[in-house]
């Protein structure tokens, strides 16, 4: 359903205290998530919601069934849907150091050859744009970046990894990321960063919020 030129969102409950704002389609939709996080300020000034937690196009907001009607709070978000206003320099740009290829890179020469290009001509591809964090989940401080380029996209390895090296830089599918901490995963390795995503003993755990931009700088040489 569609008001003026503006997609509306499919609104859902979840459960009696949770409401799902999506506008997931086909593809990954760049402006639809810019417009929910654009989103979560005016909701979160609403007495009576808790919580707004972004995902991968869509918003998880968590309120108070004492306080809040969800027939009402549902009129309430289509309203502010129509004014949303998405800031695309929103949110902190951060450089974030990769040494490409090696131990925790060992999908790039592979991955060069299958996209018919050179492991340097894949590296230029990959820290070339710069990245939107969308959303952070799955694991503490994993980062879900939207602005792959999409001649690099590449299915998810039908058998995953036991252990992915904290610090990886992957893709899977047609998204980029980091990995938090050692674990399983089955997206592709391309290099590797000391930057630290998640600490439990600091004021904000994670160290990117939605919304937030990274630009990937290759820095060694690739081994």
């Amino acid at each position: 359903m569609t008001e003026g030129t503006r997609p509306l969102p499919t609104i859902s409950m979840e459960g009696t205290t949770a409401i799902l704002i999506d506008v997931a389609g086909p593809g990954f939709d760049e402006l639809g998530q810019a417009r929910l996080l654009a989103l979560r300020t005016p909701l979160q000034a609403i007495e009576g919601v808790e919580e707004t937690v972004p995902g991968m196009n869509n918003l998880m907001l968590t309120f108070n069934p004492l306080q809040l009607d969800p027939e009402h709070l549902e009129s309430r978000i289509l309203a502010l849907w129509q004014t949303a206003e998405p800031d695309r320099d929103a949110g902190r740009l951060v450089e974030v150091p990769v040494v490409y290829g090696g131990v925790t890179g060992e999908d790039l020469i592979w991955l060069a050859a299958e996209k018919a290009m050179t492991p340097e001509e894949l590296v230029a591809r990959h820290s070339a744009p710069v990245y939107r964090v969308a959303a952070v989940g799955a694991m503490p401080g994993f980062v879900y970046l939207s602005g792959l380029d999409p001649v690099l996209a590449m299915p998810r390895r039908a058998t995953p990894r036991m252990a992915v090296r904290r610090g990886s830089v992957i893709i899977g599918g047609h998204q980029a990321g980091i990995m938090p901490i050692t674990a399983p995963s089955g997206w592709h390795c391309l290099g590797h960063t000391d930057i630290a995503l998640f600490d439990p003993l600091r004021a904000e755990p994670a160290t990117f919020r939605p919304g937030d931009r990274i630009r990937f700088v290759p820095v060694g040489s690739l081994r």
